[in-house]
Formats: C-alpha cells, structure tokens, sequence
C-alpha cells in the first residue's frame, strides 16, 4: 500500500486510523437483488465496522443484459433501470454529520471475454438531443461494441487499444430522506463517472443517515472526459474497497484524495453550476483545513486550480476541481 496514505485524511482522522480489520466478500449471490435508487428504505446486505475491507462483485451497468453486438439498447434495456447497485452497506456507528471514506484498492475484470460494453442509446448523451435537451432532430443510431478487457489493456478495435484505467462510475451513502436513481449524481454521489475515482483514491461521502448506507456499482473499465456518448466501456468487476469512518467530519459534498491532490466534486445542470459548486467547495475546504484566506484561497485557484469533467450526459452534471498537495503545505 502506497506510504502517502499514512498521512492521508482517512487514516489521520479516522476511527481505524489505517488499521485493516475483517474482509467480506459481497457476492452476486450474497447480494441477491441489486439497487435501482439509492436511499434509506432498501434492505441492508452487510454489516461492517469502520476499517474493515469489502471485495465486491459488481454488475455492469446493463446488468449483463447486452451480450453481443445484435443487441440493440432499445430491445434489451428497460430505461431508468441501469447502473445495479451493490449495497447498502451498513457502517457500524455512522451517523449523519460523519463522513465515510472509501478507497478503492483494485479493480479486476470479472467473467469471459468480451467483457467490456460500449454502445449508443436513442436520445441519450452529449450531441444529441435528449429528454432534458429537447429538439426535434431523429435520434443517432444505435450501435454497439462489445470489447475485450484485462488488467492492462482495452482492446477498442484492430486500429486502437486503450490504457486500462478502472474506475466507479457510482458511488453514494444515501440520502437523509429521499431515494435517488442510480443514473442521478447529487450532493450524497451517486453516478458522477469521474476517471480519478479509480484504484489509488480515497472517495469522501457526507453521511446522512444512520449506518451511512453505501452503495457501489457502475464499473468502467476506461473513461474519458465527459463520457461524450453517455457509455463508457462498462464492465462487471471484483472491485476491492477499503472503508474507514470520520467521526464529526461534515462535509456538504463529496470529495476525494489521492497521492497528488484533493478534490471537491459538484454536480448540477447547466455545467458551470457544477464548476461553481466544485470550485466554491474546494475554497471553504482550504480555508477551514489548510488554514488559508478564504479571498487568498479564492484568488490562488484562479492561478493553479484544475478541473476534471466527469461526465455531461445524465440528469446532472459532474465536475471535479482540484489543487496539488504541494500547494497545501506550510513552508
């Protein structure tokens, strides 16, 4: 395990404080019915205490209903029943006002090749028209790709093979109240399909009701900036995640943190209300941690900040904004 995390928020103020507990093993079996919505009415399917680890068998996001090219979106998929989720996972003392770190220890590719699903879906996706973006243009046809994935590369085509680089695409403690699809990201998570939250990072969820209730899903196996096409190449996983407790750690959104960065992480339509969200996020953050100005804070984003695009096609959009660790240190 890389030694930045020694010195990371989630084993500086966590419960554990970086100490391994029990590993569980979430099946498909043992998970039984995956989740549609994330919320604080489904049955739990697992007990942890902060510190312990879960290895996690995912589904892809169209529950492995799309299993060859022929296979056409419109004939094999019941909208808004995408992205199965594997929880709620029930954290032992976790209550709102908490935080729940999550981070993702490895993602390894699950079943028989092609395993990996790329496609394009009838009025879904950022050049086209949708539900929220009505026009009256036709639709853009609908074409699928199954492609070939292992623990190095994705094979796109005979032209074109692509880096591995796993990440969850949806990732959320539940709401206090409300039950919130799975294709939704908002303020407790949910589908915000950014790249950086792969293997390596730790996830930062606001904990809103008791037992902080996560759920996980939504792999993918690549991602570009945006997800232009709606699709990644979506793939079903055994994703290993190691979960700690931050007790009193109030945070309004999600945030995460790797060996380079920490990031705030917004989601809205239209998309500068997600950078706005994103950005003002990471100001407070600095200035109530790190002990910056708030102004000061303000005005040195606009010098090195950095924004990732996690994606622009679903109901709302996601935009990460970061700064580098270096810029946080005191001299």
């Amino acid at each position: 395990m890389s030694n930045w995390l020694n010195t990371s928020i989630m084993y500086t103020k966590g419960v554990a404080k970086g100490k391994a507990g029990t590993t569980h093993q979430l099946t498909e079996a043992k998970q039984g019915r995956y989740h549609y919505t994330m919320g604080p009415y489904s049955e739990p399917v697992l007990q942890i205490k902060p510190g312990d680890r879960v290895v996690v068998e995912t589904r892809d996001a169209f529950d492995g209903a799309i299993k060859t090219e022929k296979d056409l979106p419109t004939k094999k998929l019941r909208m808004p029943f995408l992205n199965p989720q594997n929880g709620p996972i029930m954290i032992e003392g976790a209550e709102k006002g908490d935080a729940l770190a999550v981070y993702i220890d490895s993602m390894v590719p699950r079943g028989k090749n092609p395993l990996g699903t790329c496609c394009m879906i009838p009025e879904f996706g950022a050049l086209t028209g949708t539900y929220y973006t009505a026009t009256l243009n036709d639709p853009l046809p609908e074409i699928v790709r199954k492609v070939n994935v292992d623990e190095k590369w994705v094979y796109w085509s005979d032209r074109v093979t692509l880096p591995y680089k796993p990440h969850i695409g949806t990732l959320s403690c539940s709401p206090e109240i409300d039950s919130i699809n799975s294709l939704t990201p908002d303020n407790h998570g949910g589908n915000m399909d950014l790249p950086d939250m792969g293997p390596g990072s730790i996830t930062y969820l606001p904990v809103r009701s008791p037992g902080a209730r996560l759920f996980i899903g939504d792999a993918h196996a690549c991602q570009g900036d945006g997800e232009v096409c709606g699709v990644a190449v979506e793939y079903p996983t055994v994703t290993t995640i190691h979960v700690e407790l931050i007790k009193g750690w109030t945070i309004e959104w999600p945030r995460l943190e790797n060996e380079e960065v920490i990031m705030t992480i917004g989601s809205a339509r239209p998309l500068e209300d997600a950078t706005r969200i994103a950005y003002r996020e990471l100001v407070l953050w600095m200035a109530k941690d790190y002990g910056f100005d708030k102004w000061d804070a303000y005005m040195m984003l606009s010098q090195c900040g950095r924004v990732r695009l996690g994606n622009f096609v679903d109901p709302k959009y996601t935009v990460g904004a970061a700064i580098s660790k270096k810029y946080l240190a005191k001299v």
